[in-house]
């Protein structure tokens, strides 16, 4: 038989207040949506601020960062730090919820689509091969610009790094053939041979002169169309014969965003003096033959990278301005460089203690 609780008494006591309880199923849902934003994968990628490295210093496996076989350097102070990003997401590597909410309040990191970061359709694979890829390129462009700024001549040679299969040139070509000459006329660089390959109609031959290992051959070599345009069906690579035999150890970092301070470090330690004074002085920035200073991603966050590994100085590219201004941790001084000679100028006026003239990415510049 049930008796029924007389009115005004209270039920029995279950150890657990209402507030506990409702304590318990707020954390009970929250874990439960951790544990389902962390299998949530999207399609971003977050880049963070990454480690800067000097160039003048050791490589993380205890060796000089740039060494030199061949020929004496001099000693030098100071530092020209090369910096990076961290880049989490992309193929093989997603990020999931959680990782995209802490990059969003964090203000130091870039939460940006996955598409703008890593081409549609390669595996990671294929992209760290391209990234060391172009580092190599990168590291080769470096010295030559360096030691062409020391007064040393540095022949370039375009070669050929691909051959499409099923193409004209398939025939004759091999990977590796060094271009000599077009139609009879010497060339020395891509844009010369595209020139010259488009003054052909579809269908026409070009007379090309390789060297293949240690033979010379002429070679007539049909074209066909493609995309409008006169082609060979090759892809064409730049080469250097440098000769000063320079090694740079970068690590496992990839890309060609440190072509720049390559060449400033490998400059300073093949000229008399301290390029840089003894001041910490980090940047970034593409380099090509003709020494013009390219653009790169994630500045913000190497601008933040720089100055938390102590640096005081920052060599920005021209073409960069617009996400430089507004950006410049407190404490960092940017100047805008838009070649090598302008770069090399501007570490000597800051070693010197000439900073006044120096030029900078302000809102106008950026507009440009």
């Amino acid at each position: 038989m049930s008796v029924a609780p007389e009115p005004g008494s209270r039920p029995a006591h279950t150890g657990i207040s209402r507030r506990t309880a409702g304590w318990l199923v707020a954390a009970f849902l929250v874990l439960t949506l951790g544990a389902v934003a962390s299998l949530v994968h999207l399609p971003y990628a977050i880049l963070k601020p990454g480690p800067a490295f000097n160039t003048l210093g050791r490589a993380t496996d205890g060796r000089d960062l740039i060494s030199v076989k061949d020929r004496g350097t001099f000693p030098t102070s100071g530092a020209l730090d090369f910096t990076t990003v961290s880049v989490y997401g992309g193929p093989g590597n997603p990020v999931n919820a959680w990782d995209v909410l802490i990059g969003w309040l964090d203000h130091s990191s870039a939460v940006l689509p996955e598409q703008e970061i890593f081409p549609k359709g390669q595996t990671s694979k294929q992209i760290e091969s391209q990234n060391l890829a172009d580092m190599t390129d990168s590291q080769q462009v470096a010295v030559a610009v360096a030691l062409r700024n020391l007064g040393l001549t540095v022949p370039q040679v375009v070669g050929v790094a691909q051959v499409q299969p099923g193409s004209p040139a398939a025939a004759q070509l091999r990977t590796g053939d060094k271009l000599l000459t077009v139609d009879g006329v010497k060339v020395t660089d891509g844009a010369g041979i595209r020139e010259a390959i488009q003054k052909h109609k579809p269908g026409e031959s070009v007379r090309l002169t390789v060297r293949r290992k240690s033979e010379v051959l002429t070679l007539d070599v049909p074209t066909k169309a493609a995309g409008g345009r006169t082609v060979l069906g090759i892809v064409l690579q730049t080469t250097f014969d440098l000769p000063v035999n320079v090694v740079i150890d970068a690590g496992d970092v990839g890309g060609p965003s440190a072509g720049l301070m390559f060449s400033l470090g490998v400059y300073d330690k093949l000229s008399p003096g301290a390029l840089t004074g003894g001041q910490q002085i980090a940047g970034t920035g593409t380099l090509a033959p003709d020494e013009q200073v390219g653009p790169i991603g994630g500045i913000a966050q190497k601008m933040v990278g720089a100055r938390r590994d102590g640096a005081r100085w920052f060599l920005a590219p021209a073409d960069n301005c617009n996400e430089v201004v507004g950006h410049v941790p407190d404490g960092l001084t940017v100047v805008r460089v838009g070649t090598f000679s302008q770069a090399r100028d501007a570490v000597e006026s800051i070693a010197a203690h000439q900073t006044g003239n120096l030029p900078h990415c302000t809102a106008t510049a950026a507009a440009r």
